[in-house]
């Protein structure tokens, strides 16, 4: 049975920081959450000039996993539990923030001095409240480390975590979450299965194609139904897409700032527990 697009969300600007600015097709007016999936940012593509400064500074998280899927370019990440790691083209990392971390990010110093193209995205993935004052732990995997999936000429799509298409994601999570990144040459048809009663999303990272016989370009969000388990892609033109599919975390969601908490009461207190220094520090 094919699945339903229940909503269509096209991605808007947003500045995150003073000099970043970001495409987020989630949370959006017209559909806030669909928990664990909490934020999608899509950075870039942005020509770097040789010589320009540009990072995202140490700021703080609790209470999910930041995941960054980097798509152009290269970044470093940092943070104060001690990982450090650059993840290029391809590469993802999966940072959980458990109780609290400091972290920076940015592009390499090398791009930063040569030049190039940096794109990325980073999903917010919230975890179920036991675990949200775990201590803080990083996973990452090069291109090559995800296994592909849908194996056919002019597919190239790769699974980060779960399990799909007879083949295990190398990104562990807390509850069974399917993500697959990639590229589909134009012209190409790819069937694709999600489990009934999952939360399942797809974003267009570039090119247009038609999902279920809807046409649907770059930079939207398709959130779909719940019920039904098939969902068919047609290319028209070179195509890169982030597909997402988890089970429902049925828990409340209250997310501020950096921070996705159950309550706004926890969110508050993870304002004060920063400003008074309890996340720590970190030079960078």
């Amino acid at each position: 049975m094919r699945k339903k697009i229940a909503h269509l969300l096209l991605g808007r600007e947003k500045q995150i920081s003073k000099e970043e600015m970001v495409r987020q097709p989630l949370p959006h007016k017209d559909f806030r959450f669909a928990n664990p999936f909490i934020v999608l940012h899509h950075m870039g593509p942005e020509v770097i000039l040789p010589g320009q400064e540009l990072r995202i500074h140490p700021h703080p998280h609790r209470g999910f996993a930041p995941v960054t899927f980097q798509l152009q370019g290269e970044g470093y990440h940092k943070d104060n539990a001690g990982n450090d790691e650059i993840v290029k083209a391809g590469d993802v990392q999966w940072m959980f923030a458990g109780k609290g971390i400091l972290h920076s990010e940015g592009p390499t110093k090398e791009l930063l001095k040569n030049g190039g193209t940096q794109e990325l995205l980073q999903l917010w993935v919230n975890v179920p409240k036991a675990h949200k004052w775990d201590d803080p732990s990083y996973q990452s995997a090069t291109k090559a480390e995800q296994p592909e999936v849908l194996k056919q000429e002019g597919v190239s799509l790769r699974l980060v975590s779960g399990e799909y298409d007879g083949q295990t994601g190398p990104m562990k999570s807390f509850t069974p979450i399917v993500s697959i990144v990639g590229e589909i040459q134009k012209g190409k048809q790819v069937e694709m299965k999600a489990n009934p009663g999952y939360w399942t999303l797809l974003y267009v990272t570039k090119g247009s194609l038609s999902v279920n016989g809807e046409p649907v370009t770059f930079h939207h969000l398709l959130v779909f139904d719940k019920e039904g388990d098939e969902i068919s892609l047609e290319t028209e033109e070179d195509t890169q897409i982030l597909f997402l599919s988890a089970q429902d975390l049925e828990e409340p969601v209250a997310a501020k700032d950096n921070f996705v908490m159950n309550t706004a009461e926890e969110n508050e207190q993870a304002i004060s527990d920063y400003a008074n220094g309890v996340f720590g520090t970190l030079e960078f």
